[in-house]
């Protein structure tokens, strides 16, 4: 799954973590990445989101600091049911006087299968599509290196078809329907997609199921929800 979860405030302007627990639980998915997640920032309580949202759906929680904001840090999580084996934070390039981002990876071996796979979850500028582009590329060439089967998950604040997409989808293969994008934003009537699940390699993985999820409380993003099946090299 893919949640940009504004940093913990409803589209009602309150604070409320439980609302956004419950949209993850009711679907029950074994990742998340989170977006727009604060860390002990002013604005929401002090509060460690990630972990606030772990301890609520009963996954491990980290998180990935992208920048330093308002007394505290902001970036990505990722909840997951498994056990980390290793994490990385990748620092992304970013165009003066905007906001850095970063792409937080999370491996795992899998316990029926004992299967090692890597969850990477980002945040693409939201300034203009030329920060994206660097991101993006930055993106192909950390990533494309990984001897594990890889998923890419986040806000890519990029349309279907647009540049940093095509960048993007010369290494991932994207879980979409490219002749009826799933709108994701906004939640109260969407009319954009900027949300995805990638994987790569290509013959790794199928597509069993997709689902967008609008909670028109919880955020103003819909979560994004992809079943995936890993297949036999």
């Amino acid at each position: 799954m893919s949640f940009n979860v504004l940093g913990g405030r409803t589209t009602k302007g309150d604070f409320n973590l439980d609302v956004v627990a419950r949209v993850i639980k009711e679907t029950a998915p074994d990742f998340v990445a989170l977006q727009e997640v604060d860390y002990k920032v002013n604005r929401s309580k002090k509060y460690d989101l990630a972990t606030e949202l772990g301890w609520r759906t009963k996954m491990a929680p980290i998180f990935a600091r992208a920048m330093y904001y308002d007394g505290g840090e902001y970036g990505e999580g990722v909840l997951s049911n498994f056990s980390f084996l290793t994490t990385r934070n990748v620092a992304l390039p970013y165009i003066p006087g905007q906001e850095p981002r970063a792409a937080l990876e999370v491996t795992f071996e899998l316990p029926d299968s004992k299967d090692t796979i890597s969850f990477v979850g980002t945040h693409l500028a939201h300034e203009g599509e030329p920060g994206r582009i660097l991101q993006a590329k930055k993106i192909n060439e950390v990533f494309s290196k990984n001897t594990y089967p890889t998923i890419l998950a986040g806000d890519l604040n990029s349309r279907p078809g647009s540049e940093p997409m095509h960048i993007l989808e010369e290494i991932w293969t994207a879980a979409y329907d490219k002749e009826n994008p799933e709108p994701t934003i906004p939640s109260h009537d969407p009319r954009r997609k900027i949300d995805y699940v990638m994987y790569y390699p290509k013959n790794r993985w199928k597509v069993l199921d997709k689902e967008v999820i609008c909670d028109t409380y919880a955020s103003d993003h819909c979560a994004y929800l992809v079943t995936l099946e890993l297949l036999d090299e």
